[in-house]
């Protein structure tokens, strides 16, 4: 409880500085083009289109849900990305993150914690548009909307403090071991087919179950879709579950890189 009053008072102390960099890093990817911000919209409507004429035209995919809409299993995979691109964007730009701002380690004081913070926040604002994207395609093409979406903050909880504890650890082993971005991002590609994003946990065979049950984003995934899709609440327990480990491994991220952020300058 000390660890949560410290990390809270911690984002009270910078969130001026935080704030000011999601904004900055969100308006950067979009600065010199025509429609700025709105490609934020734009992309994932595409993404969308382009899920539902290859999982129902080309592959004639099915949730096993017994409804033939067509717009359907493209929302089931849409959520699934949705919710497994906040955790693969954010770590698999991590083992960078201080090596890209070499400046704020040696010249500036600065809070190198934020690196993760700030990662998380600009990915979360994306994450946010598409969320909301999925609620409004939820309702007008699959004709309901559940009240589980205000569950939406504690089903997110796990997967915020998840990511932000591997983010803080391999942003820090970044510094120390170059190589270790190129096994994340072998990592990051393997994991999304592992995952079930593109396809139920009920098609995997028994004799791999054992995996997915040991894979957290597999809880992520079905949890975001349970309260957006399916209008279900997700189990209490697992859910408590979830966020317990998730706090844990945040918690351990954040000591770790505490612990070795003061070598930081010598090797950089």
């Amino acid at each position: 409880m000390n660890l949560a009053n410290k990390m809270v008072a911690y984002l009270r102390r910078n969130r001026s500085i935080l704030f000011q960099f999601i904004k900055r890093e969100t308006v950067s990817r979009y600065k010199g083009s025509y429609l700025g911000f709105l490609w934020t919209f734009l992309t994932p409507m595409f993404m969308l289109m382009v899920y539902t004429f290859v999982f129902s035209e080309i592959f004639q995919s099915k949730w096993q849900t017994g409804n033939t809409n067509k717009l359907e299993f493209a929302i089931i995979v849409f959520c699934g990305l949705t919710t497994y691109n906040i955790f693969a964007e954010v770590v698999s730009r991590s083992p960078s993150l201080v090596m890209s701002n070499v400046n704020y380690v040696k010249k500036v004081v600065f809070p190198l914690e934020l690196f993760s913070l700030i990662a998380l926040g600009s990915t979360l604002v994306t994450a946010t548009i598409n969320i909301l994207l999925i609620i409004i395609f939820t309702l007008v093409f699959m004709g309901s909307l559940s009240w589980t979406v205000l569950l939406l903050p504690i089903v997110l909880l796990p997967v915020v403090l998840f990511t932000l504890g591997l983010s803080w650890l391999l942003s820090s082993l970044g510094v120390y071991l170059r190589d270790i971005g190129q096994l994340i991002g072998i990592a990051i590609q393997s994991l999304m087919l592992l995952s079930p994003i593109f396809y139920s946990v009920n098609v995997i065979p028994a004799d791999f179950k054992w995996f997915y049950y040991i894979n957290p984003i597999t809880y992520f995934v079905e949890d975001m879709r349970s309260i957006l899709v399916w209008g279900t609440a997700p189990d209490l327990r697992v859910l408590l579950l979830e966020i317990l480990v998730s706090a844990l491994i945040c918690f351990a991220g954040l000591a770790w890189f505490r612990k070795t952020k003061k070598g930081f300058a010598d090797v950089l």
